[in-house]
């Protein structure tokens, strides 16, 4: 008897939960990246993790692949399905539940969008820290599986650093739930911290216990002009001693004109720099702003900064915030083909300085974009697209230089990915960053988890 997929998908999602039309393909078969033609064979919507592990089982049987779906905001190809894969969304999995006031943790499914748990956390008067641009689309499920930081890493961490429970289905069908909200749990293998950041190749996370913390008092927001690479760093060693730092970014002249370009928001101030740096601080007093106002003063006189401006409300923050926040919506009709790398903070200015110097002699005709969460040494690198260059081309010309980009970050012990993950884009140059015996025994931990190689195939291994 031959198996046919489509109403065996039929069967166990009901209510219309197989959508096979070419709008809702192309939709969900596509990640940011812009360099794939999406093209799965049916989307499935489950509501329940029952539904997933009957999914998984279904698709072990038959040798189907699977490729997990959140809010598809990665830009490494990760969530791509070009080969008729079967691509699970968990829009319809957002339940938040089980919030215990005394360990300050939450219930989370897999669907549920960054934003709403930060809003949750609010509600309780408790914080989630794990920001960035696509909070509103973004969602836990996704952040978890490429082990998402964003802008505040240089205080919080990553998001591994706030899951303490996790539930996965395995390749086999497998449910495993994992550490079970736990501080303390020495009892041999962290599993739990193998599925982060495995980018949905190992099994599909289902569900998460995410730990909250404290708000901040009060957040001020300073954004500051920097004439030369080095004096960011000067200005970076500084405040952190002095400052609490919540947030350390770094963004380049170029990429603040495409912002202003939009006309959402204004210059800082008059003058411009090849550099800008912005920097957030818990302010919770008198105190705290005489002294970023010394550091910035005793800034200026060493010649680290020209400029400068701290916010004096919520609002004015929030506009600062926006000059480095609006970055990737602006330059994304450019259809930039983006490098996201990390390297110790202290090398920072050095690999720039290589880099730059490689990236003029190689694009000489291309313009491109920096920007970045420095404080923890992780730099964007956006190469525009000119107009009349077909993509094919010039992703051909992009993929030609990043040998060159690769050979750098390896030369400075750096990562080919910093939050981005490996995805379809970055697999080939994973032997920049990880040994070859480490390769290997990661092949060996997907045979264990995921035998059939069913498991976003092609991704990451």
């Amino acid at each position: 008897m031959s198996f046919s997929l489509i109403p065996a998908l039929e069967l166990l999602f009901t209510d219309q939960r197989v959508r096979t039309d070419a709008d809702t393909l192309a939709h969900y078969g596509l990640d940011w990246t812009r360099i794939y033609q999406p093209a799965p064979s049916a989307v499935v919507f489950p509501k329940c993790i029952e539904e997933v592990q009957a999914l998984v089982r279904l698709a072990n049987q038959h040798q189907i692949a699977l490729v997990p779906s959140g809010g598809r905001t990665g830009l490494s190809g990760g969530a791509v399905a070009s080969q008729g894969e079967v691509v699970v969304s968990f829009d319809r999995m957002e339940a938040l539940r089980d919030f215990n006031p005394i360990d300050r943790t939450v219930v989370c499914e897999a669907g549920v969008i960054t934003e709403r748990l930060q809003q949750f956390a609010q509600e309780q008067g408790l914080y989630f820290p794990v920001d960035f641009a696509s909070r509103g689309s973004s969602r836990v499920g996704g952040n978890i599986a490429t082990n998402a930081g964003g802008i505040k890493v240089v205080r919080y961490g990553l998001f591994r650093d706030w899951v303490v429970g996790l539930k996965v289905v395995t390749g086999t069908g497998e449910i495993l739930s994992l550490n079970n909200g736990l501080i303390k749990n020495a009892t041999g293998y962290d599993l739990r911290h193998l599925f982060i950041g495995s980018e949905g190749t190992l099994g599909l996370i289902v569900e998460a216990t995410i730990k909250l913390t404290r708000a901040p008092k009060a957040l001020s927001v300073m954004v500051l002009a920097v004439p030369e690479l080095q004096g960011i760093m000067q200005v970076f060693n500084t405040c952190r001693h002095q400052l609490d730092l919540t947030a350390f970014e770094f963004f380049s002249e170029k990429a603040l004109k495409h912002v202003l370009t939009r006309g959402h928001v204004q210059r800082p101030f008059e003058s411009e720099s090849p550099y800008y740096v912005l920097l957030e601080f818990e302010n919770q007093g008198v105190t705290e702003q005489e002294l970023a106002l010394q550091l910035f003063e005793k800034a200026v006189e060493q010649g680290w900064v020209v400029d400068g401006v701290i916010s004096q409300s919520d609002a004015q923050a929030q506009a600062l915030w926006r000059l480095r926040e609006d970055i990737s919506e602006s330059i994304a009709p450019k259809k930039p083909y983006k490098n996201d790398i990390a390297i110790t903070i202290a090398n920072v200015p050095p690999f720039m300085q290589a880099l730059d110097a490689v990236l003029a002699r190689e694009y000489p005709d291309f313009e491109v974009v920096w920007f970045g969460h420095i404080g923890d040494g992780n730099l964007h690198i956006n190469v525009l697209k000119p107009d009349e260059l077909a993509m094919a081309d010039f992703v051909s010309r992009c993929q030609q230089v990043n040998q060159w980009v690769f050979d750098l970050v390896r030369q400075h012990q750096g990562s080919i990915s910093a939050e981005h993950g490996v995805g379809l884009t970055k697999q080939p140059y994973l032997g920049y960053t990880r040994t070859a015996a480490e390769i290997a025994l990661m092949r060996g931990i997907k045979q264990v988890f995921d035998p059939k190689g069913i498991m976003n195939p092609g991704k990451l291994l």
